[in-house]
């Protein structure tokens, strides 16, 4: 089964980001900031990275682009989910390793569609 790592400052947000994925088949993993995430990432590299923007310690495009440097790290599928919706803000964002952008607050459809955009589902 494919693994997706949740990080989000917000247990809340983790929780209900879990629950959206793991109801679209995957296996979820959380982590509270980009430091843990990219842990989490070295034992066990993610199919998918749902990952907030803005977090403590290390923010979700500093870790995008850590990660891109890891083995493996190239083939991980970054979705950044974020309340900024500034386009250069967006643009940074993708240009850091981000393969698509969801707007907070999200729900299942909004993730759904996204993932079958970039061909996660089925």
């Amino acid at each position: 089964m494919k693994l997706c790592l949740v990080v989000d400052d917000s247990r809340v947000i983790r929780r209900v980001a879990a629950k959206i994925v793991q109801d679209l088949g995957f296996d979820v993993e959380e982590a509270e900031n980009g430091r843990k995430a990219l842990n989490a990432c070295a034992i066990r590299m993610p199919d998918v990275l749902l990952i907030d923007t803005e977090m403590p310690e290390l923010g979700g495009i500093a870790t995008a682009q850590a990660l891109r440097k890891m083995p493996g790290g190239d083939k991980v599928v970054v979705v950044f989910c974020a309340t900024e919706n500034d386009p250069h803000f967006i643009r940074a964002a993708l240009e850091a390793g981000g393969n698509e952008y969801i707007m907070k607050p999200f729900d299942s459809e909004i993730v759904r569609s996204k993932f079958l955009l970039l061909d996660l589902l089925g």
